[in-house]
C-alpha cells in the first residue's frame, strides 16, 4: 500500500500561498498530473495507486473533471501570488494514465494549458503500461499536444516480469513504441535491474531488447524494497531473496557500457538519452528546484521555496475539491540546511554536477578525497565543479553524504 504523508504544517483550505512568498517569474514553471489507477498493484510498488477495489467511492470516470477542478484552483492561487507562469514541461505520471480514455488526458492538458499556457516547443509526457497503447491511443494523445511517451518496460524476461507482478506481454512493448513513433512522439522506456532471480544475462537479454526498440531514451533503476510493498513482506519471510548490491552494481555497468556503445550518453545517474535534446525535461526541473505544482491525490507540489501534498485517497481529494477547498493535506518551508543538503543530493546526480562554490563552505576541502577515491572527476573539479565518475555514480549517496555530513 502507499506509504503515508510527510508530517508538515497545516494547509490553508482556500490554498492560497503565504503573503511574503517571494516567486521569481525567470524560474521555469512545470505541472505534474497524476493518474492513481492500476489494473493491479505492482509487489514492488509504494507509489500513491489504487485498483478498483480500493477506489471507495471515487469514480475513475469522474476523475478528469475532478482534477480539472484542482487546475483551476491552482490558476487563481497563483494568479493572486503573481506567480502565473506558462508551463516548461507537463507529465502524466502514475499509477498507469493510460488506463484513462486519451480524451481525458486531452481533456486535462487543455484545461492546464488553457490555465497557464505553454511555452513553444513545451514537453509533455504520458507514461504509459505497454497494454494501452494502440495505433488510436497514441495519435489521440499526440493530437492533443503530447510530445514523449515514457513506456513502462521493465524487462523483457518473462520471470523477471512475474517477480515484479508485472503484466504486459514483452511483445507488447515492441507494438507500443511502433504506434507511438508512428504517431510523431518521442519515446523512453523504463527499466526495472535487481529483480528476485534475475541473472546479469537476463538483465542483458533486457537491455538488448530496449536496444532494438532504437527509442530516444532509456531509465534503468535499481529495485529498491520499500517497506509496506508485497515485496518487503516476501523478502521478510524468505520466500525470495533480498536484492545483491554487487550484482545491481554490475547490472549499471553493463548498461552504462552497452547504452554509450550504442549511442546513449548518461545525464542523470539513472538515466541516458541519445542527445541533449531528447533527455527528460520534466525531470531535470526537479533536479534544478524548479517550480512546479502536483495536481492530482498524494502529489507534491513545490513554488518558491514552499512545498504542499495533497490528501491520498482519490475519494478524499474528490471531496475537499467538490466542497470548494483546496486539496492540500500539509505544507513546509525547509530551512537552510535541509535546502542545501536536497541541492547537493539533486544536482550531484545530474551530469552538470554541483558548483564546488555551492557547497557548504566547510565541506568544499572533501571534494580532493573524493578525487582521489575516484568519485568525483578531476578536470571537472578544476573547472569548479562536483562530477561523478561512473565509480561515484555507483557510490552516490556515500558522495552526498561526503559532502553535507
Amino acid at each position: 500500500m502507499p506509504g503515508p504523508l510527510p508530517l508538515g504544517d497545516p494547509a490553508p483550505t482556500d490554498g492560497h500561498l503565504p503573503s511574503d512568498l517571494s516567486v521569481d517569474p525567470a524560474v521555469p514553471f512545470s505541472a505534474y498530473l497524476h493518474v492513481p489507477f492500476c489494473r493491479v498493484r505492482c509487489g514492488y510498488c509504494d507509489f500513491n495507486t489504487y485498483t478498483s477495489s480500493e477506489l471507495r467511492g471515487a469514480k475513475q470516470e469522474d476523475y478528469a473533471t475532478t482534477l480539472i477542478g484542482e487546475i483551476d484552483l491552482a490558476r487563481r492561487v497563483l494568479a493572486d501570488a503573481g506567480a502565473l507562469r506558462a508551463m516548461d514541461t507537463v507529465f502524466f505520471g502514475g499509477g498507469t494514465p493510460t488506463l484513462l480514455p486519451p480524451g481525458d488526458l486531452a481533456r486535462m492538458l487543455d484545461a492546464a494549458t488553457d490555465a497557464f499556457g505553454l511555452v513553444d516547443g513545451a514537453e509533455v509526457t504520458v507514461e504509459a503500461n505497454p497494454d494501452t497503447v494502440t495505433p488510436q491511443v497514441a495519435r489521440t494523445l499526440a493530437d492533443a499536444g503530447v510530445t514523449r511517451l515514457s513506456i513502462g518496460m521493465q524487462s523483457a524476461v518473462p520471470h523477471v516480469l512475474a517477480a515484479l507482478d508485472r503484466t504486459h506481454h514483452p511483445d507488447n512493448v515492441t507494438t507500443a513504441v511502433a504506434a507511438a513513433k508512428e504517431a510523431g512522439l518521442a519515446v523512453s522506456v523504463d527499466l526495472i535491474y535487481g529483480a528476485p532471480g534475475e541473472t546479469l544475462g537476463d538483465w542483458e537479454a533486457s537491455l538488448d531488447a530496449a536496444l532494438a526498440l532504437d527509442s530516444d531514451h532509456v531509465s534503468a533503476y535499481a529495485l529498491i524494497i520499500e517497506d509496506g510493498t508485497k515485496l518487503a513482506r516476501q523478502i521478510r519471510r524468505g520466500e525470495v531473496p533480498a536484492p545483491d548490491d554487487d550484482l545491481q552494481a554490475d547490472m549499471y555497468e553493463l548498461a552504462d557500457a552497452r547504452l554509450a556503445a550504442a549511442g546513449f550518453d548518461w545525464y542523470e545517474v539513472s538515466n541516458w538519452s541519445r542527445s541533449e535534446q531528447q533527455r527528460s525535461r520534466h525531470n531535470l526541473a526537479y533536479w534544478r528546484g524548479n517550480d512546479w505544482w502536483g495536481f492530482g491525490p498524494g502529489a507534491h507540489s513545490h513554488v518558491a521555496g514552499l512545498r504542499w501534498w495533497n490528501v491520498k485517497h482519490p475519494a478524499a481529494y474528490a471531496q475537499r475539491l467538490a466542497a470548494a477547498e483546496s486539496p492540500a493535506a500539509g505544507t513546509e518551508r525547509p530551512d537552510e540546511a535541509s535546502r542545501t543538503l536536497e541541492r547537493v543530493l539533486l544536482l550531484s546526480r545530474i551530469r552538470e554536477g554541483i558548483a564546488i562554490a555551492d557547497l557548504p563552505a566547510e565541506r568544499r576541502t572533501r571534494v580532493a578525497g573524493l578525487i582521489a577515491d575516484g568519485l568525483v572527476d578531476p578536470g571537472a573539479a578544476v573547472r569548479g565543479r562536483v562530477q561523478l565518475t561512473l565509480r561515484g555514480r555507483l557510490l552516490a549517496d556515500a558522495v552526498v553524504r561526503e559532502l553535507t555530513d
